[in-house]
């Protein structure tokens, strides 16, 4: 889990209550050193301004971050997780968020994952201010909007970044068919049958020429 508490300009000068031109003579005076994104933008500790600035925040109103959630359901999967946690954090430091990654690795089917059970841990606890994920089906296969629920509930905002998809019935169809696969494949690949694992396998070629249709 990486964790990112820098914020903008804007952001800090409105926790502080403080005119932007405040800030920017800090800067000058070197009372505070501004980081810049690759393109340019500045970024502040925010710790660090409320220690200069002589004032003080709730300790809860700080902890509460956006938590960008980044799953795959097997090691193989290494660099589709990759590309997801650059997605989101790109996405989030566009939108000048302060935010931690959680990365899981797992069934979409599976509830007892580490980063997922953290993950609702700190929704139901009040720390999560935002939620953001790639698609729905990177949080749960079955059973998201459950999570949504929660999120609701806690004041937890949930940010879908491609909330909009175009695949088909069918191609939705053909990936929880992969999903269920995913789950079950280990256990009938090491039995003795091989009837089993070769139906295994026909449903698996099934699904995933429906995918690459």
């Amino acid at each position: 889990m990486s964790i990112i508490t820098k914020v903008p300009m804007s952001e800090a000068c409105a926790l502080l209550g403080i005119h932007p031109a405040t800030l920017r003579r800090w800067e000058a005076a070197g009372k505070v050193v501004a980081d810049r994104t690759p393109g340019g933008h500045r970024r502040y500790d925010l710790q660090s301004l409320m220690a200069l600035s002589g004032k003080s925040v709730d300790a809860a109103e700080l902890s509460r971050v956006t938590v960008a959630y980044a799953r795959v359901s097997s090691h193989d999967q290494k660099d589709d997780l990759e590309r997801q946690c650059h997605v989101l954090e790109a996405f989030c430091a566009a939108k000048g968020w302060p935010f931690e990654v959680i990365r899981d690795l797992g069934s979409g089917m599976n509830y007892d994952k580490k980063g997922l059970k953290q993950l609702l841990k700190r929704v139901c606890t009040g720390q999560i201010d935002r939620l953001v994920i790639t698609h729905k089906d990177r949080l749960l296969r079955f059973g998201a909007e459950l999570v949504f629920s929660l999120c609701e509930q806690f004041g937890t905002e949930v940010v879908i970044i491609n909330a909009k998809g175009d695949t088909t019935y069918e191609e939705d169809l053909a990936s929880d068919v992969l999903e269920i696969i995913t789950v079950f494949s280990a256990r009938l690949y090491g039995s003795r049958s091989h009837k089993n694992r070769k139906a295994m396998q026909a449903l698996k070629d099934a699904a995933e020429a429906i995918q690459t249709a």
